[in-house]
């Protein structure tokens, strides 16, 4: 498969504190061209800042039809899709489960035959996921954060 036939998807979130102040980083990339996102929240936690650079890393490819190759460093979020985790929360309407607001959101943009997910190691060799991981940090230590509006203290 060619550059050309698919996006590679990039993410990494980070919270300090675990819950504290935390961000997401994203990069994708298409055909030669590169585009980087972050952003950061007052109180998040660490899974839900992976989940959500997944989202908005999908929500922001524009052409529908591309198979996208998500690399994630989040077992949470990598496991909850190749391990069918994810249907089985469906199917019990997410009860006891964290995170729903995310879940539900991924769902609106997820197709499971164009979204491939494969795990890379965290804090290792791939040098994308490191510039995710600076992104992320970055984010969360910026001033006048705003609320992560789902993040629901236990």
């Amino acid at each position: 498969m060619s550059t050309a036939d698919h996006i590679e998807l990039y993410t990494d979130g980070a919270a300090s504190g675990n819950p504290g102040p935390g961000g997401y980083g994203v990069v994708l990339k298409y055909k030669g061209k590169r585009k980087e996102i972050s952003e950061g929240f007052k109180k998040t936690t660490n899974n839900r800042m992976e989940l959500l650079a997944v989202i908005v890393g999908l929500e922001s490819v524009k052409n529908k039809d591309l198979i996208v190759k998500i690399h994630s460093d989040s077992k949470y979020v990598v496991d909850a899709i190749n391990q069918k985790w994810l249907e089985g929360w469906q199917r019990t309407g997410f009860k006891k489960k964290a995170n729903v607001d995310l879940w539900l959101r991924f769902l609106e943009t997820y197709d499971p035959h164009k979204h491939k997910f494969y795990w890379v190691k965290g804090h290792a060799d791939n040098v994308e996921n490191n510039r995710c991981d600076e992104l992320a940090v970055e984010a969360s230590k910026m001033t006048g954060l705003k609320a992560d509006e789902g993040f629901v203290e236990k």
